[in-house]
């Protein structure tokens, strides 16, 4: 496997994002999803990443930068032929890197409370994550669960 930025969207891409709407539509009403569309993700302040396995996209994720010391995780998905092979860990991971080489020492994100969603909030727990409450322009709602995490500085 490999991670490596997708620069614009590909007949792939496109595809996978349409297993990540249908996917996140199956656990929240419309108003309570957060995804972004693809038009969106390949914005001037947005990162892409995909996940690869060979020549096959697996998985995605991408990185909003909020200021120049915080970020956002954004639409992390993985196929299910490609979850607990680490692709998720490894697609966080390089956005979590790619950020502090940025500057960035705080990351945020959005996920949903479904059960479908457990593998994805002990993935973030995992890496140091921690649940707050609402950030941005985000309100409260129930079928949300917001986490951040912070770097620890480096001497």
């Amino acid at each position: 496997m490999h991670i490596d930025v997708i620069p614009s969207p590909t007949p792939a891409f496109k595809a996978l994002v349409d297993t990540h709407v249908t996917f996140c539509d199956g656990t929240a009403p419309a108003e309570s999803c957060h995804r972004l569309p693809i038009s969106a993700l390949f914005a001037p302040d947005i990162t892409v990443w995909g996940a690869f396995d060979g020549d096959e996209l697996v998985g995605m994720g991408a990185l909003k930068q909020l200021s120049p010391t915080a970020g956002e995780i954004k639409s992390m998905h993985t196929l299910a032929v490609a979850r607990g092979k680490g692709t998720a860990r490894a697609i966080l991971n390089t956005i979590l890197d790619a950020g502090a080489r940025r500057g960035m020492t705080t990351f945020w994100l959005e996920t949903g409370v479904h059960p479908d969603f457990a593998a994805a909030r002990a993935l973030y727990s995992a890496q140091g994550f921690s649940e707050c409450g609402p950030f941005g322009t985000y309100v409260s709602d129930p079928h949300s669960t917001f986490m951040t995490k912070t770097l620890e500085a480096t001497t």
